[in-house]
């Protein structure tokens, strides 16, 4: 009897067990799909980047490649015929999802305001009063470059903002100091993530953090995860040498690879776009030129651009502030009550905010000073600055339609379960000082297959501590690292993407040929991605010091430019220059 008993018990654990796994797997369909398709849940990250290349038509490389997973997807629920027709109604669904998600909208309207107002600016003349006052102190393409780097780092709180201000504003200073379209895209996507994601206060942060702290708390310990996130900075490698390698390369008008080209033929023949190149920006918005007769002043641009700047900055703490207090985290309402203007409390209150919906709110903010601005200065009429604001948006319409291609992609490639696949590949008993190194590559590939730094870091972090938990013996150290590792991989992966949102809002801020941008940043990229494996992670993961691994990594970043590189050639300047550095 009580073997009898014992039996039923058995078998009755065993079935709930059996059910708790098939219900389980049934909750994550990233996992079956991963498991059922396998290698082939990279043919749609695969088909759009390959296509980008081929075509040099994103749009249709992004739709293609949301089709080919829509496809496999719905392979699960029918035959081969079915399968394309059902693929394309959820092509469908995820455009119209994308759009109705609350954080894209926000993107788009952002972006889109941000247009408009760009187009005020330059209708005001404030655009080129801005132009000829900083090309007085632009007097060569070095000093042109250093500027456009600058204002990279003091737009520092978020990526998207900065690719969107920076570029419009230098372009006319870059085209006149014959610094090639290609070249300014770069400067403008290498200080935009790269800064953004090692910022004190950002928007970045909050998400960074609490991926820290989760991970953390899977392995049962209670962390300051704003602590640790400021001690990973020193270990983020490729951010701090992409900043740095910005600036060699300006100083001593050095490059190689497909920059070099485009760099001596704007030199030479004064052609910043190549014959043929499509730039992201409609010739409406590029043409935008101020009424004739108006007295040019700097102010008409300092004084909108200044709103968007505090209006962001003011609108990340009250939103985050108002976040906050209708939360249940007593001990954040405490901080925010009891010391409002405190370094922690701004602190909580960025990380907390809704970018998307603070960065339109100030965009919107902005154009309304400046269209008062110029009815004040009888610029133009109310009617002839809607439209003007109106045409600016148009320009940026081409943009809305790759991001939320961009975003249907991403949404099929999670549910196709790629990233899962790829980690799984990846994943190997190894000795411990290759980990940081493997953890890096994995989130390269990842968020390079993805065009996502986030959802990179989403699915690396919680993996990478217990991992690093494990193989370290604990070691708190050697944890950092490989948080560090997880999070600059996130952003090397997406800065090389063609398909990343960043990547192209450098493209069309600065109205670049996307392609052509993507073709010549990533030889530098993948330059400073093998710097910083060879001289970062690999000497770090030996327990090398930072105070070492770091100024040896900067030497060994500068040193390429003098190997690799060769003198841009600057007509007569360029030839003294080459005598002096060759």
């Amino acid at each position: 009897m009580k073997r009898k008993n014992l039996v039923i018990t058995l078998t009755f654990m065993l079935v709930l067990l059996l059910s708790t796994t098939v219900f389980g797997a049934e909750t994550d369909p990233a996992l079956l799909n991963s498991q059922r398709f396998g290698i082939l849940t990279i043919i749609p990250p695969l088909v759009a980047i390959i296509l980008a290349f081929i075509t040099k038509n994103v749009v249709i490389s992004l739709f293609l490649g949301v089709f080919s997973g829509a496809f496999l997807i719905q392979l699960n629920n029918g035959g081969a015929l079915s399968a394309i027709f059902n693929g394309f109604l959820d092509v469908i669904n995820r455009l119209v999802g994308s759009l109705a998600d609350p954080w894209n909208a926000g993107i788009i309207l952002q972006c889109m305001t941000i247009g408009g107002l760009i187009a005020l600016v330059s209708k005001m003349g404030g655009a080129k009063a801005v132009a000829e006052s900083l090309a007085k102190k632009a007097k060569t393409p070095i000093s042109a470059q250093i500027i456009t780097w600058l204002l990279g780092l003091l737009v520092f709180f978020d990526d998207y903002a900065n690719s969107l201000i920076v570029g419009p504003i230098m372009r006319p200073v870059t085209d006149k100091m014959k610094v090639s379209r290609e070249k300014l895209s770069f400067i403008v996507d290498a200080t935009a993530a790269p800064i953004s994601g090692i910022a004190l206060i950002s928007t970045w942060v909050g998400y960074e953090i609490s991926l820290i702290k989760d991970a953390y708390a899977s392995i049962g310990q209670e962390v300051n995860a704003y602590g640790l996130f400021v001690q990973t900075i020193p270990y983020r490698f490729y951010n701090i040498l992409i900043l740095l390698f910005i600036v060699a390369s300006a100083l001593t008008l050095r490059d190689f690879g497909p920059m070099l080209k485009a760099e001596r033929r704007a030199r030479t023949t004064g052609k910043v776009l190549r014959d043929g190149a499509k730039p992201m920006v409609s010739s409406e918005a590029t043409a935008l030129e101020p009424k004739e007769g108006i007295k040019l002043t700097v102010w008409n641009a300092i004084i909108p651009i200044g709103v968007l700047l505090i209006g962001s900055f003011a609108g990340f703490y009250f939103n985050g502030y108002k976040s906050i207090m209708g939360g249940e985290d007593e001990a954040l309402k405490a901080i925010l009550t009891s010391a409002p203007a405190s370094f922690t409390a701004i602190r909580e209150a960025f990380s907390a905010s809704d970018a998307s919906v603070v960065l339109f709110q100030a965009a919107l903010l902005a154009s309304i000073v400046s269209i008062i601005m110029g009815m004040i200065q009888k610029i133009f009429t109310l009617e002839e600055a809607l439209d003007t604001w109106v045409e600016g948006m148009k320009s940026l319409i081409i943009t809305g339609v790759i991001l939320v291609l961009a975003w249907s992609l991403s949404s099929v490639i999670k549910e196709l379960g790629t990233a899962k696949f790829l980690v799984k590949v990846f994943e190997s008993s190894l000795p411990p000082f290759m980990l940081p190194t493997l953890i890096f590559v994995m989130g390269s590939i990842i968020s390079f297959a993805t065009g996502t730094s986030y959802g990179t870091m989403g699915i690396l972090m919680p993996l990478a501590v217990p991992i690093a938990f494990t193989l370290g013996g604990g070691d708190a150290h050697f944890m950092i690292i490989n948080c560090s590792a997880v999070l600059t991989g996130a952003i090397f992966g997406d800065h090389c993407s063609p398909i990343s949102d960043t990547t192209i809002l450098s493209s069309m801020g600065t109205a670049c040929d996307h392609i052509d941008h993507v073709n010549t940043q990533i030889m530098y990229s993948l330059t400073i991605g093998a710097i910083t494996i060879l001289f970062g992670y690999l000497p770090v993961g030996l327990n090398l010091p930072i105070i070492i691994v770091l100024p040896v990594a900067i030497f060994a970043t500068i040193a390429t430019l003098f190997i690799f590189g060769k003198p841009v050639g600057d007509g007569i300047a360029s030839k003294s220059l080459e005598k002096k550095v060759v």
